[in-house]
């Protein structure tokens, strides 16, 4: 983690708090790298993430059975392990409406005329919770009143340009520059 600013005081402060912040959102471990340039006088605040990769996707057919009936148009899923059985239902609530997915048992789902295709259906994406949870850390850290912000996702790093007025290009190309050393 590297903090630059004029006021050494200022950058040890921040990065106190981006340490804190990182704790208390629960990604300490999944920041790779953070780099942070602050400028209060301009007023500019760059902050760049580069994140580690998490896991593969759950998809519905790690963990369950489907088959569809034709004849009654209806989609019955047989959970093999209900470990993501709440992600599960909140997914077919979201794609498939909550009146038409039924549960008569623990094991056990059943969706009225299916609409959504369910083949690699993703189910919890690791890697898409862990660029929220990113993303909310950012946002933390972020000085009260940036809210003029920029934002650019490149593979595995997050970077966002924030100040309280219009962002000037230098700052975009230092945001730039700032990626690019992260990636080399």
């Amino acid at each position: 983690m590297k903090v630059e600013c004029y006021d050494e005081n200022g950058a040890e402060v921040y990065e106190m708090i981006t340490r804190h912040i990182l704790q208390e959102v629960q990604v300490s471990r999944a920041v790779k790298d953070l780099n942070i340039y602050v400028d209060p006088r301009e007023p500019v605040f760059i902050i760049v993430v580069k994140f580690e990769k998490a896991a593969t996707p759950i998809r519905l057919e790690d963990f369950a059975e489907y088959e569809l009936d034709k004849k009654a148009n209806e989609l019955f899923i047989r959970i093999t392990d209900e470990t993501y059985l709440p992600d599960l239902l909140k997914k077919l609530w979201d794609v498939e409406g909550r009146n038409k997915v039924h549960q008569p048992s623990r094991y056990e789902v059943i969706i009225d005329d299916p609409k959504a295709d369910f083949k690699e259906m993703i189910i919890v994406d690791p890697q898409e919770d862990m660029k929220k949870k990113i993303y909310d850390a950012m946002f933390r850290i972020i000085p009260e009143g940036f809210r003029v912000i920029e934002h650019k996702y490149v593979e595995d790093i997050i970077a966002m340009t924030c100040s309280d007025s219009l962002i000037k290009k230098e700052w975009l190309d230092k945001t730039d520059e700032m990626i690019e050393k992260m990636k080399g």
